[in-house]
């Protein structure tokens, strides 16, 4: 596995969408893989689409039925998308999941920033396969200063101690 320091020089996949008015770049999880976490099929400020195509990768048994860690992660995804900023966190989430995933449905994830307090944002985020909702879920994230993984939060309070 490489080093941090090395992804940095590495030329990162640039994901961009148009909408009606301007173009809206991808700032954050620019190394998702899609396949598993989902397609951004539309993209706007505060707001994102994740369409999910469940894959045999993903089941959880022999019947058919879709782990529900990829449908929190595709999710998740959205979420993190639709605030698109480069250093988001997840600090917190509320999800229900409504109704069985299975293997080949395509799952749409619609994700709407609700409110913004300074660098806080809760996003609100549902899934439906076709007109059955999946999914709901409150996500609350924190925007960094700096990648948490640079962030320095337990070297510093040693230090205070």
């Amino acid at each position: 596995m490489k080093r941090d320091e090395e992804f940095e020089d590495e030329e990162l996949d640039i994901h961009e969408y148009k909408t009606n008015t301007e173009e809206v770049v991808l700032s954050t999880h620019q190394r998702i893989n899609q396949a598993l976490s989902g397609e951004i099929v539309k993209m706007e400020l505060g707001y994102v689409e994740v369409l999910l195509t469940t894959l045999p990768e993903m089941l959880a048994d022999d019947v058919g039925l879709i782990h529900g860690g990829f449908i929190f992660s595709a999710a998740d995804f959205a979420a993190m998308a639709a605030v698109n900023e480069r250093n988001v966190v997840l600090v917190a989430s509320d999800c229900q999941f409504l109704s069985p995933v299975k293997l080949h449905d395509e799952v749409h994830f619609v994700a709407r920033v609700r409110h913004k307090e300074g660098r806080k944002r809760n996003i609100h985020v549902v899934g439906h396969v076709l007109d059955i909702k999946v999914f709901e879920g409150e996500f609350k994230t924190v925007i960094t200063e700096k990648h948490v993984l640079r962030l320095k939060l337990l070297e510093d309070e040693k230090e205070e101690a």
